[in-house]
């Protein structure tokens, strides 16, 4: 009856436990009812059952039970995906590791999976979860300087209702791809028949609301969000979703009337797919996962900022000494990025965080001040460098091997793919330049292993 109660007023939220609190009261109402009954009246509640849908779900909902009208609210404005013109974006929930993630792509990929016949062999997966939204965007005209993302922030963290893109929208948001690879990755899982859940709800559960433990990601399950682009990736994804994209947007053709496309249209279609699917590639998939300071709460920037000229041809490395201990959650991370901040404007003076960014334990980078203002972290090179830190101190000990591998692998990676850093950028050290311990003696040693270590040349 709590629960109820919760979604018949107007003070929902949407995490993403809030959505699964509504996923049990569906699957309560009827006890006996199976993944595939709940997910049909969830998207019969969120009007989610066009043509191009229903060609791989073979979904006649005009026989699925309705909703409860207030629970039914609540399901269409979380499901129901739309960006609305004063760039707010609907049909989106926040999860527990910080990350924006669209309902509508992850529920057709569950749903998909689930009536697979076949172990890994999921009619309509790609082309339901991710490939038609991918196909419209990278296929907008060429006047539109975004095709893919923004990401965004939400009004409130700990009940957020509004969210806000950042940027002017691509036809595919972060949101949307963030889903759709959860899509993806879920639904080929549940495709093999001996992993299919008892429950949508805790199949939910297990995915988003695990809690990390001391290790962090370094001895968590395979299966959670917070290993989403890594599982993603492990798909070996590019040339298959390449394809798909393609038999989407002719798919799509077919379903509205329009003729078949001719071979230099297809041509022509299969080019403008695969240089889009290289900026794909780069940002959700070689790029790590990026908390923006919006969302772990950043004050504003004290001044201008000096802008960096790019690229740049050093990166150095940093631990915080104080936070002396690993983060494993977004809010504890996005904590210690506060307490940090407080720390180097207030004590210290300075016109904001330090580092460029900094790597939690939970499986994020933090953007302090980004790939475009200079920072205030290595004494004298400021302009030539990214700062990035590990937050906790390394002086005996190493920060987990996922964090190290976000920063040593993903990080770098992304700044060379993205034109921020130089291909022979070198990597060094806090204490090469400045009188001081950092990063720590375990740390220190830990990164003169490391592909670019070296120092002034």
């Amino acid at each position: 009856m709590k629960i109820f109660l919760f979604f018949s007023s107007a003070s929902f939220s949407y995490r993403m436990e809030d959505f699964i609190s509504a996923v049990k009261q569906v699957e309560d109402e009827d006890p006996g009812s199976e993944p595939l009954a709940v997910l049909k009246r969830l998207r019969r509640a969120a009007e989610v059952n066009d043509p191009f849908i229903q060609y791989f779900l073979f979904s006649d909902l005009s026989g699925v039970p309705e909703l409860a009208a207030n629970l039914s609210d609540y399901i269409r404005k979380a499901v129901h995906h739309r960006v609305t013109e004063d760039a707010k974006e609907e049909g989106v929930v926040l999860t527990p590791d910080g990350t924006t993630v669209a309902l509508r792509p992850l529920l057709l990929g569950i749903e998909a999976g689930l009536l697979a016949k076949t172990r890994g062999r999921v009619r309509g997966l790609y082309q339901l979860a991710l490939a038609r939204d991918l196909g419209l965007s990278l296929r907008q005209s060429p006047t539109v300087t975004r095709r893919l993302g923004p990401d965004g922030c939400w009004d409130n963290l700990s009940s957020p209702q509004v969210f806000t893109l950042s940027d002017s929208p691509s036809l595919l948001t972060t949101a949307q791809v963030n889903g759709g690879m959860d899509g993806v990755v879920l639904g080929l899982e549940v495709s093999d028949k001996s992993r299919r859940p008892l429950k949508l709800s805790n199949l939910l559960t297990e995915y988003y609301c695990h809690q990390l433990e001391g290790k962090g990601l370094d001895t968590a399950p395979r299966l959670i969000s917070r290993r989403r682009r890594e599982n993603f990736k492990r798909l070996g994804v590019p040339l298959l979703l390449t394809r798909q994209v393609v038999k989407s947007v002719q798919l799509q053709q077919s379903l509205t009337g329009q003729s078949n496309m001719e071979r230099k249209e297809k041509k022509e279609l299969m080019r403008e797919v695969k240089e889009g699917m290289k900026e794909f590639v780069h940002m959700y998939m070689d790029c790590p996962p990026i908390v923006t300071r919006c969302m772990w709460g950043a004050k504003p920037y004290i001044g201008t900022p000096t802008n960096l000229a790019l690229p740049l041809s050093f990166m150095f490395i940093h631990h915080t000494s104080t936070p002396s201990q690993p983060c494993l959650t977004f809010e504890q991370c996005s904590a210690d990025m506060r307490s940090m901040q407080r720390f180097h404007q207030e004590d210290r003076g300075w016109d904001d965080i330090g580092y460029s960014f900094v790597a939690g334990s939970d499986g994020n980078i933090y953007e302090g001040r980004g790939w475009y203002w200079q920072g205030a972290h290595t004494l004298g090179y400021n302009s030539v460098g990214y700062g990035v830190s590990f937050i906790g101190d390394y002086s005996s000990v190493l920060p987990s091997q996922h964090a190290m591998e976000l920063v040593r692998d993903q990080l770098a990676s992304c700044a060379v793919g993205g034109g921020r850093l130089i291909p022979t950028f070198t990597l060094m050290g806090h204490r090469q330049v400045v009188n001081t311990a950092c990063p720590g003696d375990a740390l220190y040693s830990e990164i003169k292993t490391w592909k670019h270590f070296g120092d002034f040349k």
